[in-house]
């Protein structure tokens, strides 16, 4: 399924859903809802992030991206209140289980993965701090930006390759276990949500090759920045697991 990108007032003018996505690079938290709403065969629009468009900033607020809006209804940002989204206007097939201990278990690896001081956020603090000590991560201005949207501090900035070091080990874990029991999937014997986010927040780590995903060195440089705790917890069966969500259920190139 092709995305459609499209100006902000042609997303304002059209009814149905819309999505508010970071263009040209491959953010985790826009390239997840993209392959929420691809799997489940939704049709929508695109329109890449724009600083200085007052009209964008009326229409979806001040909310990072990515941003959904369906016809009138208010703009949703957050991971759940999009999945949750896409499962009442799709659903089938179902992205959260409908039997309580495994929604739960969904719910909960978004929170770990996607959520505040979850697996981006916290990687996100660790290219920050490396960009404001000129040891890699994000060029020096963008992470003073960063910084300052993202409640940095020094002392988390320090601590968060040890935390996105136990995070991807938790991962990996799951997913050794999951593959004892016969299941290539995070919950249950069938893709999740929970296997999306896992796929596209590796990319925060080890980014998919240029043939597949282009862009900035400068970017690329920053997403390959790893710490000991976060190099020595990547294991193979991460990125094997990513590999598997690719071939079976996203899409490559991907398209930013």
């Amino acid at each position: 399924m092709d995305i459609a990108y499209v100006s902000v007032e042609e997303a304002v003018s059209r009814p149905g859903l819309r999505m508010v996505v970071v263009g040209n690079v491959p953010s985790p938290w826009s390239e997840s809802a993209k392959g929420i709403f691809r799997l489940k065969g939704i049709q929508w629009a695109a329109v890449r992030l724009s600083y200085d468009s007052r009209l964008l900033k009326e229409w979806a607020g001040e909310r990072s991206a990515p941003v959904a809006i369906y016809n009138d209804e208010p703009p949703r940002s957050g991971w759940a209140d999009i999945l949750q989204l896409a499962e009442r206007l799709a659903p089938t097939p179902a992205l959260l289980p409908h039997a309580d201990e495994a929604r739960e278990a969904v719910m909960q690896w978004g929170r770990d993965i996607c959520g505040e001081h979850g697996l981006g956020w916290t990687r996100r603090l660790h290219m920050i701090h490396a960009g404001l000590q000129g040891n890699g991560g994000f060029k020096p201005e963008v992470a003073a930006y960063l910084a300052k949207k993202y409640g940095y501090t020094p002392e988390a900035g320090a601590h968060a390759d040890a935390r996105v070091g136990q995070l991807l080990k938790m991962l990996s874990e799951r997913l050794k276990a999951q593959r004892a029991a016969g299941s290539d999937y995070l919950v249950g014997d069938s893709v999740t949500a929970a296997d999306i986010y896992s796929a596209t927040f590796m990319a925060l780590l080890r980014p998919l090759p240029e043939s597949v995903c282009a862009m900035e060195n400068s970017t690329r440089r920053a997403f390959e920045l790893r710490g000991p705790h976060s190099d020595d917890a990547l294991d193979d069966s991460l990125l094997a697991h990513r590999a598997m969500m690719y071939e079976r259920h996203l899409t490559l190139p991907l398209s930013l």
